[in-house]
C-alpha cells in the first residue's frame, strides 16, 4: 500500500505538511462534534418515529391518490379485518373481565381467611396466657401443699417419737412418774389418735398434690397443643398471605392487559369509524353528504322533530343512501306517466302516475326551476308507480303535503332534492305517525307507513331492514362522538 501511494504521488515531500494539516483538521472535528454523537444516538428513536410517520403520511397519500374502486376495495379489506379484530378483542376483553373477577372473588376470599386467621390466632393466644396463669397458680398451689406435707410429717415424726419414748417406759417409771396409771393410758390413747389424724391428713394433702401436679401436667399439655396450633395457625396465615400477594400481583396484570384490550379496541372503533365514513363518500355522487355530515344534519332535524337520529338516517339509507342514489328514470310522457331509465334507455311505462303524481311533479319542478325532463325519479318496482324525488323518496302528491310545513321552518322554498329539506320532511313524516316515541315498535310502525301507507306484513322486510340499519348507525354514531 505504502509504494502504491508512492508511486502515485512521488514528490510527497511537498504532500507532508498538505497531510499534517488535514490530519490535525479531522482531529479538530472529531473533538468538535463527539460530543453531539450521544445526542444523535438517544434521538435515534425519535428520529425513526419521525421518519416512520412520514412514511405512513406518505402511504396515506398514495391510498389518496387511487382509484376509488381499488381504494373502496382496500378499505373494505382493512374494515373486514378491524371487525375480525374488534371482535377477537371484545372476546379477550371478555375473557379478561372473567379472570379479573375470579382474582378479585380469590383475593376477597383470601382476604377473609387471612382475617379468621387472625382472630382465631388472637383467641389461642388468649388461651395459652389463661392456661398460663391457671399453670402458674397450679405451681403455686403445689409449692405450698410440699409446704404443708413436709410441717405434717415434721408433727408426725415428733408425735411418733413421743409414742416411741412412751412404750420404752418401764412398769416402775410408769407408776412413779404418774399420778394415776389411767393419766398414763389416757395420753397414751391421745397419742395414738393424734398420730391417726396426722396420717389421715397427710395422705390429704399427698392426694392433692398429686392432683395438682396432674392438673399442672394437663395444663402443660394443652398449653403445648395450643402453641403448636398457633404455630400452624400463623404458618397457614402467612401462606394465605404469600398467595394473596401473587394473586395481587397477577390482578394488577390482568388490569393493564385489560386496559390494553380496552385501548386497541377504542383505537380499533375509531379506525373503523373513520374508515365506514370514506367508504360512504366513495359509494356514490359526490354533492352527497359525509355520514358526519349527515350525522350533523340528523341531529339538527332531531333537535326539532325529536325523531332519533339514527332512524331518520336509516331510513334515508333505504330510500336513497342518503341522496346518493335519487332515481334512476326520466319521465318522458305526462299524459301516461310513461319514462325511460337514464344509462340503458328502457322505457319504463309506470314511471309515475299521470293523475296522482304527474300534476304535482310539474308544479314542483316548475316551482323550483327545474327542467321536468330531466330531472331524475325512481323507476318503478315490480309493483306500484315510479316517480319518488330527491333524496327522502317523496312521491309528488305526498310531498305537497309536507311543502309548506318545511318551508315555514326553514323560511325557504321546500325542495325534495334539497338534502337538508329532505331529512326534514322525513322526519316530520315519521313524526307524524309515532316514531317521537324512540320505541323498537313505534319506529317499526312509522318506518312501514314511510314506504307504503300500512303496516302490512307483507312488507315488513322494510320495517325490518330500516330497524337493523339504525342499530348499526346507532353504534356508528357513538364511535364518531367517541373519536371526536
Amino acid at each position: 500500500m505504502p509504494s502504491l501511494v508512492f508511486k502515485i504521488y512521488p514528490d510527497n515531500e511537498k504532500l507532508k505538511p498538505l497531510l499534517k494539516a488535514g490530519f490535525s483538521l479531522f482531529i479538530l472535528i472529531f473533538f468538535l462534534f463527539s460530543p453531539l454523537i450521544p445526542i444523535f444516538e438517544n434521538n435515534n428513536s425519535a428520529f425513526r418515529i419521525l421518519l416512520n410517520k412520514n412514511v405512513i403520511a406518505q402511504e396515506d397519500s398514495n391510498q389518496t391518490n387511487l382509484d376509488p374502486v381499488e381504494e373502496r376495495r382496500l378499505l373494505e379489506e382493512e374494515l373486514k379485518k378491524l371487525e375480525e379484530q374488534i371482535v377477537q378483542t371484545d372476546e379477550d376483553l371478555s375473557r379478561t373481565e372473567k379472570e379479573k373477577n375470579t382474582l378479585n372473588n380469590q383475593i376477597s376470599i383470601l382476604n377473609k381467611e387471612i382475617s379468621k386467621l387472625n382472630l382465631q390466632i388472637q383467641q389461642s393466644n388468649l388461651m395459652i396466657k389463661d392456661i398460663t396463669i391457671q399453670i402458674s397458680d397450679t405451681g403455686k398451689s403445689i409449692e405450698k401443699t410440699s409446704f404443708e406435707i413436709e410441717d405434717s410429717k415434721d408433727k408426725l415424726a415428733n408425735i411418733l417419737r413421743t409414742i416411741y419414748e412412751e412404750d420404752k417406759k418401764s412398769l416402775l417409771e410408769i407408776l412413779f412418774t404418774e399420778k394415776e396409771l389411767s393419766d398414763f393410758f389416757d395420753h397414751l390413747v391421745a397419742l395414738e389418735t393424734l398420730n391417726s389424724k396426722n396420717q389421715e391428713l397427710l395422705k390429704g394433702i399427698t392426694d392433692l398434690k398429686s392432683y395438682l401436679e396432674d392438673q399442672k401436667q394437663s395444663l402443660d399439655g394443652e398449653k403445648t397443643d395450643l402453641e403448636k396450633v398457633v404455630a400452624m395457625q400463623t404458618l397457614q396465615k402467612k401462606d394465605s398471605e404469600s398467595t394473596k400477594k401473587q394473586k395481587d400481583t397477577l390482578f394488577k396484570l390482568t388490569e393493564v392487559q385489560y386496559q390494553q384490550y380496552l385501548k386497541q379496541k377504542e383505537e380499533s372503533e375509531k379506525r373503523r369509524a373513520e374508515i365506514k365514513a370514506r367508504i360512504f363518500d366513495l359509494i356514490g355522487v359526490p354533492q352527497a353528504p359525509t355520514f358526519g355530515e349527515a350525522y350533523e344534519l340528523a341531529k339538527e332535524i332531531s333537535a326539532i322533530t325529536r325523531v332519533r337520529p339514527a332512524l331518520l338516517l336509516a331510513v334515508l339509507t333505504q330510500e336513497s343512501n342518503i341522496g346518493k342514489n335519487v332515481g334512476q328514470c326520466y319521465l318522458t310522457n305526462i299524459d301516461t306517466g310513461e319514462g325511460v331509465r337514464a344509462e340503458s334507455g328502457k322505457v319504463e311505462s309506470r314511471t309515475m302516475s299521470p293523475t296522482r303524481d304527474v300534476p304535482h311533479f310539474l308544479s314542483i319542478c316548475q316551482e323550483l326551476g327545474r327542467n321536468h325532463l330531466n330531472t331524475l325519479v325512481s323507476c318503478p318496482m315490480s309493483y306500484g308507480w315510479g316517480g319518488a324525488m330527491g333524496p327522502a323518496q317523496f312521491i309528488p302528491s305526498t310531498w305537497v303535503l309536507y311543502r309548506d310545513k318545511v318551508k315555514a321552518i326553514t323560511g325557504k322554498a321546500a325542495d325534495p332534492w334539497d338534502i337538508k329539506d329532505a331529512f326534514l320532511a322525513a322526519a316530520l313524516y315519521l313524526s307524524k305517525y309515532g316514531a317521537t316515541d324512540q320505541t323498537y315498535n313505534s319506529e317499526w310502525k312509522a318506518a312501514m307507513i314511510y314506504f307504503s301507507g300500512t303496516t302490512n306484513t307483507k312488507y315488513r322486510f322494510y320495517g325490518d331492514s330500516v330497524m337493523k340499519i339504525a342499530t348499526q348507525y346507532e353504534q356508528d354514531i357513538k364511535d364518531l362522538e367517541g373519536s371526536s
